[in-house]
């Protein structure tokens, strides 16, 4: 039984962040459109490694791992879309649909140098870290590749009532409300093999962050 020590987490939407009629919006971010899965990631990342970190860069070694089921669900739609109608699909969305793509923006940004790692576990819970994700981390920290590993588990909602099922939100929005809020966790640790569970919340972008090492 692996044990990982939580240094910083952060959530979006942060419930106790939230401001009655006054939404937060996801900060967009360049060389990205038209979905808000990407922001989605980078800005809870951001969060976290700031609570921990306070500004860039981020020293030592800090792996980045990805965890999404349904990754960029918008991003796929639109090319769905465009390559079905005939239209000339945009260069760039084929680019963001890579999840490596935003996960190379948050590692520039913070000069982080440890492994970059994207996986899609099956029945991932919305706004939690899967069993797969903590067990992966530990194996990176196990094998010296890293002396922290920022763990992400991202999952864009279904369009809310009233949005055409194929159509995108708008740049850097999420299709829920809320504002996300980084919170040092202070010393406390997670069992690496313990199973998450969440009830899963539709019309909604769900993430959380967790900044981790060994216990």
């Amino acid at each position: 039984m692996t044990e990982l020590r939580i240094l910083a987490e952060a959530h979006w939407p942060d419930p106790d962040r939230t401001a009655p009629g006054r939404p937060d919006r996801l900060p967009p971010v360049p060389g990205f459109s038209a979905s808000s899965f990407n922001p989605l990631v980078a800005e809870t990342a951001e969060r976290c490694l700031r609570a921990h970190h306070g500004t860039a860069p981020a020293p030592g070694r800090t792996a980045l791992l990805l965890a999404s089921a349904g990754g960029d669900r918008a991003t796929a739609r639109a090319i769905d879309e465009a390559a079905a109608s005939g239209r000339r699909v945009p260069p760039l969305l084929f680019f963001q649909s890579n999840p490596s793509a935003v996960l190379g923006h948050i590692a520039a940004r913070w000069g982080l140098t440890g492994p970059v790692v994207a996986i899609s576990p099956a029945g991932s819970p919305p706004g939690r870290v899967p069993q797969d994700a903590l067990e992966l981390a530990a194996l990176l920290l196990a094998d010296g590749d890293a002396d922290h590993v920022l763990v992400i588990a991202a999952e864009q909602g279904e369009p809310a009532g009233g949005s055409p099922a194929g159509t995108p939100p708008e740049p850097g929005t999420g299709s829920g409300t809320g504002t996300g809020h980084a919170r040092d966790a202070g010393p406390a640790t997670i069992d690496a093999t313990a199973a998450a569970t969440a009830t899963a919340r539709t019309g909604a972008d769900r993430a959380v962050a967790v900044l981790v090492t060994t216990a």
